[in-house]
Protein backbone atom coordinates (compact mmCIF):
# COMPACT_ATOMS: atom_id res chain seq x y z
CA UNK A 1 0.00 0.00 0.00
CA UNK A 2 1.63 3.84 -0.79
CA UNK A 3 1.66 6.49 1.64
CA UNK A 4 -1.31 7.85 -0.17
CA UNK A 5 -3.52 5.02 0.43
CA UNK A 6 -5.34 5.18 3.57
CA UNK A 7 -6.42 8.65 2.41
CA UNK A 8 -7.49 8.40 -1.70
CA UNK A 9 -10.41 6.50 -0.88
CA UNK A 10 -12.03 8.48 2.12
CA UNK A 11 -14.35 10.19 0.25
CA UNK A 12 -16.57 11.35 3.46
CA UNK A 13 -18.65 14.22 1.15
CA UNK A 14 -20.21 11.08 -0.36
CA UNK A 15 -22.36 9.78 3.05
CA UNK A 16 -20.63 11.45 5.86
CA UNK A 17 -21.40 14.83 7.87
CA UNK A 18 -18.83 17.06 8.56
CA UNK A 19 -17.16 17.28 11.47
CA UNK A 20 -17.65 19.95 14.37
CA UNK A 21 -15.80 23.03 13.55
CA UNK A 22 -12.25 23.47 15.69
CA UNK A 23 -9.79 26.22 16.03
CA UNK A 24 -7.37 26.53 13.20
CA UNK A 25 -6.99 29.55 11.46
CA UNK A 26 -5.78 30.30 8.07
CA UNK A 27 -2.38 31.08 9.59
CA UNK A 28 -1.39 28.82 11.38
CA UNK A 29 -2.94 25.27 10.65
CA UNK A 30 0.37 23.68 9.95
CA UNK A 31 2.62 24.71 12.47
CA UNK A 32 4.51 21.59 12.48
CA UNK A 33 5.62 22.27 9.19
CA UNK A 34 6.28 25.79 9.47
CA UNK A 35 8.69 25.17 12.37
CA UNK A 36 10.23 22.44 10.10
CA UNK A 37 10.84 24.73 6.92
CA UNK A 38 12.02 27.76 9.55
CA UNK A 39 14.95 25.09 11.00
CA UNK A 40 15.74 23.80 7.88
CA UNK A 41 16.09 27.63 6.71
CA UNK A 42 13.58 27.33 3.56
CA UNK A 43 11.15 30.01 4.73
CA UNK A 44 12.01 32.43 7.37
CA UNK A 45 9.63 34.79 10.02
CA UNK A 46 8.59 37.99 9.15
CA UNK A 47 10.65 40.35 11.10
CA UNK A 48 8.18 41.75 13.58
CA UNK A 49 5.12 39.22 12.22
CA UNK A 50 6.32 35.79 13.22
CA UNK A 51 5.96 32.92 10.57
CA UNK A 52 2.39 34.74 9.26
CA UNK A 53 1.11 31.89 6.80
CA UNK A 54 -1.60 33.25 5.95
CA UNK A 55 0.27 36.14 3.81
CA UNK A 56 0.70 35.22 -0.02
CA UNK A 57 4.05 33.34 -0.86
CA UNK A 58 6.83 35.89 -2.73
CA UNK A 59 8.27 35.35 -5.58
CA UNK A 60 12.19 36.53 -3.49
CA UNK A 61 10.89 34.08 -0.69
CA UNK A 62 9.92 30.96 -2.93
CA UNK A 63 13.38 32.05 -4.65
CA UNK A 64 15.44 31.50 -1.34
CA UNK A 65 13.49 28.27 -0.35
CA UNK A 66 14.34 26.33 -3.82
CA UNK A 67 17.92 28.25 -3.21
CA UNK A 68 18.40 25.91 -0.17
CA UNK A 69 16.90 22.78 -1.85
CA UNK A 70 19.02 22.77 -4.72
CA UNK A 71 22.37 23.20 -2.68
CA UNK A 72 20.93 19.93 -0.25
CA UNK A 73 20.32 18.39 -3.24
CA UNK A 74 23.56 19.75 -5.32
CA UNK A 75 21.55 20.85 -8.56
CA UNK A 76 20.79 24.16 -9.93
CA UNK A 77 17.95 26.18 -8.09
CA UNK A 78 14.56 26.02 -10.78
CA UNK A 79 13.90 29.55 -11.75
CA UNK A 80 10.94 31.73 -10.37
CA UNK A 81 9.32 34.37 -12.48
CA UNK A 82 6.34 36.72 -12.06
CA UNK A 83 5.47 38.69 -9.08
CA UNK A 84 2.49 36.31 -7.66
CA UNK A 85 3.42 32.86 -7.00
CA UNK A 86 -0.34 31.04 -7.68
CA UNK A 87 -0.79 27.52 -6.72
CA UNK A 88 -0.32 26.39 -9.71
CA UNK A 89 3.13 28.39 -10.55
CA UNK A 90 4.14 27.13 -7.24
CA UNK A 91 3.48 23.37 -8.16
CA UNK A 92 5.35 23.73 -11.58
CA UNK A 93 8.22 25.23 -9.81
CA UNK A 94 8.61 22.40 -7.28
CA UNK A 95 8.21 20.13 -9.63
CA UNK A 96 11.07 21.22 -11.89
CA UNK A 97 13.17 21.46 -8.88
CA UNK A 98 12.53 18.03 -8.30
CA UNK A 99 13.64 17.02 -11.72
CA UNK A 100 10.18 16.00 -12.66
CA UNK A 101 9.59 18.19 -15.80
CA UNK A 102 10.10 16.11 -18.04
CA UNK A 103 7.56 13.71 -16.66
CA UNK A 104 5.05 16.57 -16.59
CA UNK A 105 5.39 17.41 -20.22
CA UNK A 106 5.45 13.85 -21.30
CA UNK A 107 1.99 13.67 -18.91
CA UNK A 108 0.63 17.17 -20.70
CA UNK A 109 1.72 15.77 -24.35
CA UNK A 110 -0.07 12.42 -24.11
CA UNK A 111 -3.08 14.02 -23.12
CA UNK A 112 -2.87 16.83 -26.02
CA UNK A 113 -2.47 13.78 -28.29
CA UNK A 114 -5.60 12.23 -27.36
CA UNK A 115 -8.23 15.44 -27.58
CA UNK A 116 -8.41 16.28 -23.90
CA UNK A 117 -7.33 19.90 -24.92
CA UNK A 118 -6.01 19.68 -21.25
CA UNK A 119 -5.26 23.03 -19.13
CA UNK A 120 -1.82 23.92 -19.16
CA UNK A 121 -1.36 23.33 -15.99
CA UNK A 122 -2.66 19.88 -16.36
CA UNK A 123 0.98 17.64 -16.75
CA UNK A 124 2.56 19.50 -13.56
CA UNK A 125 -0.23 19.59 -11.16
CA UNK A 126 -0.89 15.97 -12.37
CA UNK A 127 3.04 15.35 -11.24
CA UNK A 128 2.19 17.06 -8.04
CA UNK A 129 -0.26 15.30 -7.11
CA UNK A 130 1.48 11.96 -7.60
CA UNK A 131 4.10 13.02 -4.93
CA UNK A 132 1.21 14.44 -2.76
CA UNK A 133 1.96 18.28 -2.28
CA UNK A 134 -1.27 19.59 -1.73
CA UNK A 135 -2.92 18.87 1.41
CA UNK A 136 -7.12 18.24 2.08
CA UNK A 137 -8.24 20.89 4.47
CA UNK A 138 -10.80 19.18 6.76
CA UNK A 139 -14.52 20.06 5.84
CA UNK A 140 -14.93 22.75 8.62
CA UNK A 141 -11.77 24.34 6.86
CA UNK A 142 -12.88 24.19 3.33
CA UNK A 143 -12.78 27.93 3.59
CA UNK A 144 -9.31 27.66 3.57
CA UNK A 145 -9.14 25.61 0.13
CA UNK A 146 -7.18 27.74 -2.79
CA UNK A 147 -8.09 27.70 -6.54
CA UNK A 148 -5.05 26.98 -8.91
CA UNK A 149 -4.70 30.00 -9.79
CA UNK A 150 -4.74 31.83 -6.35
CA UNK A 151 -1.55 33.37 -4.75
CA UNK A 152 -0.37 30.56 -2.75
CA UNK A 153 -0.12 31.26 1.20
CA UNK A 154 3.00 30.98 3.19
CA UNK A 155 1.16 28.01 5.23
CA UNK A 156 0.55 26.41 1.81
CA UNK A 157 3.89 26.50 0.70
CA UNK A 158 5.29 25.24 4.30
CA UNK A 159 3.28 22.00 3.79
CA UNK A 160 4.58 21.19 0.47
CA UNK A 161 7.65 22.16 1.11
CA UNK A 162 8.04 20.46 4.33
CA UNK A 163 6.78 17.19 2.13
CA UNK A 164 9.51 17.98 0.19
CA UNK A 165 11.88 17.79 2.95
CA UNK A 166 11.29 14.37 4.00
CA UNK A 167 11.06 12.68 0.67
CA UNK A 168 13.37 9.77 -0.01
CA UNK A 169 14.63 8.68 -3.87
CA UNK A 170 11.47 5.96 -3.75
CA UNK A 171 9.22 9.30 -3.76
CA UNK A 172 10.26 10.44 -7.38
CA UNK A 173 11.25 7.22 -8.58
CA UNK A 174 7.88 5.69 -7.74
CA UNK A 175 6.17 8.71 -9.24
CA UNK A 176 7.88 8.14 -12.24
CA UNK A 177 7.31 4.65 -12.34
CA UNK A 178 3.60 5.05 -11.95
CA UNK A 179 3.56 8.42 -14.20
CA UNK A 180 5.85 6.70 -17.10
CA UNK A 181 2.83 4.47 -17.85
CA UNK A 182 0.51 7.20 -18.37
CA UNK A 183 -0.63 6.84 -22.11
CA UNK A 184 -4.62 7.34 -23.17
CA UNK A 185 -6.24 5.41 -25.90
CA UNK A 186 -8.33 6.44 -28.51
CA UNK A 187 -11.30 7.94 -27.65
CA UNK A 188 -14.63 8.02 -29.15
CA UNK A 189 -16.43 11.58 -29.67
CA UNK A 190 -19.03 10.99 -26.59
CA UNK A 191 -15.77 9.79 -24.48
CA UNK A 192 -13.56 13.11 -25.35
CA UNK A 193 -16.40 15.09 -24.87
CA UNK A 194 -17.24 13.90 -21.16
CA UNK A 195 -13.39 13.38 -20.35
CA UNK A 196 -12.32 16.93 -21.73
CA UNK A 197 -14.74 18.06 -19.13
CA UNK A 198 -12.81 16.50 -16.56
CA UNK A 199 -9.46 16.68 -16.94
CA UNK A 200 -10.63 20.73 -17.26
CA UNK A 201 -10.82 20.59 -13.52
CA UNK A 202 -7.56 19.01 -12.53
CA UNK A 203 -6.32 20.66 -9.35
CA UNK A 204 -9.48 21.96 -8.18
CA UNK A 205 -9.55 21.36 -4.70
CA UNK A 206 -11.77 18.35 -2.52
CA UNK A 207 -14.70 20.53 -0.55
CA UNK A 208 -17.47 18.65 0.99
CA UNK A 209 -20.13 18.48 -0.78
CA UNK A 210 -18.66 20.37 -3.89
CA UNK A 211 -19.90 20.37 -7.12
CA UNK A 212 -18.92 23.41 -8.69
CA UNK A 213 -15.90 25.82 -9.08
CA UNK A 214 -17.74 28.21 -7.39
CA UNK A 215 -19.87 28.50 -3.55
CA UNK A 216 -22.72 28.51 -5.90
CA UNK A 217 -24.39 24.96 -6.30
CA UNK A 218 -27.45 23.02 -7.69
CA UNK A 219 -28.46 22.17 -4.03
CA UNK A 220 -27.22 25.95 -2.44
CA UNK A 221 -24.02 27.40 -1.29
CA UNK A 222 -20.98 25.58 -0.93
CA UNK A 223 -18.10 26.60 1.47
CA UNK A 224 -15.57 26.85 -1.38
CA UNK A 225 -15.39 25.91 -5.07
CA UNK A 226 -14.22 22.52 -5.46
CA UNK A 227 -15.90 18.95 -5.45
CA UNK A 228 -16.47 15.92 -3.78
CA UNK A 229 -15.60 12.57 -5.64
CA UNK A 230 -19.21 12.03 -6.70
CA UNK A 231 -20.08 16.07 -7.12
CA UNK A 232 -17.17 15.41 -9.78
CA UNK A 233 -18.54 13.01 -11.34
CA UNK A 234 -22.39 15.42 -10.90
CA UNK A 235 -20.46 18.05 -12.85
CA UNK A 236 -18.76 15.85 -15.73
CA UNK A 237 -21.95 14.35 -16.53
CA UNK A 238 -24.76 16.16 -15.05
CA UNK A 239 -24.28 20.06 -14.80
CA UNK A 240 -22.29 20.01 -17.38
CA UNK A 241 -25.16 18.91 -19.89
CA UNK A 242 -23.90 15.76 -21.18
CA UNK A 243 -26.56 13.50 -22.70
CA UNK A 244 -25.11 10.81 -20.28
CA UNK A 245 -26.01 12.44 -17.48
CA UNK A 246 -29.65 11.75 -17.56
CA UNK A 247 -28.73 8.11 -17.13
CA UNK A 248 -27.53 9.40 -13.60
CA UNK A 249 -30.03 9.78 -10.56
CA UNK A 250 -28.41 9.37 -7.36
CA UNK A 251 -26.28 12.14 -6.46
CA UNK A 252 -23.75 9.89 -3.68
CA UNK A 253 -21.16 7.52 -5.04
CA UNK A 254 -23.94 4.79 -3.02
CA UNK A 255 -26.45 5.86 -4.82
CA UNK A 256 -24.96 5.75 -8.16
CA UNK A 257 -23.48 2.62 -7.78
CA UNK A 258 -27.07 1.04 -6.98
CA UNK A 259 -28.87 2.31 -9.44
CA UNK A 260 -28.21 -0.10 -11.93
CA UNK A 261 -28.79 -3.64 -11.85
CA UNK A 262 -25.98 -6.68 -10.95
CA UNK A 263 -26.21 -7.57 -14.34
CA UNK A 264 -25.33 -3.86 -15.60
CA UNK A 265 -22.19 -4.16 -13.43
CA UNK A 266 -18.66 -3.83 -15.04
CA UNK A 267 -15.40 -5.84 -13.35
CA UNK A 268 -11.91 -3.46 -13.23
CA UNK A 269 -10.65 -5.98 -16.64
CA UNK A 270 -13.53 -4.36 -18.89
CA UNK A 271 -13.64 -0.86 -17.93
CA UNK A 272 -13.48 1.54 -20.52
CA UNK A 273 -12.79 5.27 -20.73
CA UNK A 274 -15.52 7.18 -18.97
CA UNK A 275 -17.02 4.46 -16.95
CA UNK A 276 -17.66 5.30 -13.20
CA UNK A 277 -15.74 2.88 -10.92
CA UNK A 278 -16.98 2.75 -7.66
CA UNK A 279 -14.98 1.77 -4.50
CA UNK A 280 -15.17 0.99 -0.97
CA UNK A 281 -15.90 -2.79 0.55
CA UNK A 282 -17.97 -3.92 -1.22
CA UNK A 283 -17.87 -7.14 -3.37
CA UNK A 284 -18.78 -7.20 -7.00
CA UNK A 285 -22.18 -9.04 -5.94
CA UNK A 286 -22.66 -7.09 -3.02
CA UNK A 287 -25.46 -4.51 -2.27
CA UNK A 288 -24.41 -0.88 -2.30
CA UNK A 289 -24.69 1.20 0.48
CA UNK A 290 -23.17 4.52 2.08
CA UNK A 291 -20.98 2.19 4.03
CA UNK A 292 -20.07 0.14 1.46
CA UNK A 293 -19.40 2.39 -1.51
CA UNK A 294 -17.54 5.29 -0.40
CA UNK A 295 -15.62 6.89 -3.48
CA UNK A 296 -16.04 7.10 -7.00
CA UNK A 297 -13.88 7.99 -10.02
CA UNK A 298 -13.88 8.43 -13.76
CA UNK A 299 -11.77 5.62 -16.25
CA UNK A 300 -9.30 7.71 -18.02
CA UNK A 301 -8.35 4.38 -19.76
CA UNK A 302 -7.70 0.84 -18.22
CA UNK A 303 -4.96 1.67 -15.69
CA UNK A 304 -5.56 5.70 -14.83
CA UNK A 305 -8.75 7.46 -13.22
CA UNK A 306 -9.83 11.19 -12.64
CA UNK A 307 -11.37 11.95 -9.47
CA UNK A 308 -11.44 14.25 -6.31
CA UNK A 309 -9.92 12.76 -3.36
CA UNK A 310 -7.46 14.05 -0.57
CA UNK A 311 -5.83 15.94 -3.50
CA UNK A 312 -8.20 17.29 -5.11
CA UNK A 313 -9.08 16.93 -8.98
CA UNK A 314 -6.63 14.32 -9.80
CA UNK A 315 -5.64 11.60 -11.72
CA UNK A 316 -4.60 8.02 -10.07
CA UNK A 317 -3.34 4.55 -11.11
CA UNK A 318 -5.73 1.60 -10.81
CA UNK A 319 -2.97 -0.62 -10.69
CA UNK A 320 -1.93 -0.32 -7.94
CA UNK A 321 -2.66 -3.64 -5.34
CA UNK A 322 -4.08 -1.68 -2.75
CA UNK A 323 -7.09 0.29 -5.04
CA UNK A 324 -7.16 -2.97 -7.03
CA UNK A 325 -8.61 -4.32 -3.68
CA UNK A 326 -10.87 -1.69 -3.25
CA UNK A 327 -12.58 -1.85 -6.35
CA UNK A 328 -15.84 -2.78 -6.29
CA UNK A 329 -17.48 -2.27 -9.64
CA UNK A 330 -17.98 -0.27 -12.92
CA UNK A 331 -20.83 1.59 -14.33
CA UNK A 332 -21.14 2.37 -18.24
CA UNK A 333 -22.78 5.73 -19.10
CA UNK A 334 -21.33 6.58 -22.30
Amino acid sequence: MTRAAAATLACIACAVAPAAAHAATLANWDKSQQKQVTRAGLLAPLPGHGFSGARPLTSAQLRGALGVLAARDGAQAAGVHGATVTVAGFDRVLVKQLGLSDLAASVQAEATRAGLAPPSRFGTEVVARQLGLRFNHPAPDDRFELYPSDPITRAEAAWSLARVLNFGDWDISYARQVLGQFKLPQYTPAQRDALHTAVSKIGMPYVWGGESDTTSSAYGAQAHGGYDCSGFVWRVFKLSGNPAGARIGGRTAAQMAGEIPKSKRIRLPNIAPGDLLFFGSARFHSRATEASITHVGIALSPQFMIHSSDQGVYVAPLFEDWRRHEFAWARRVL
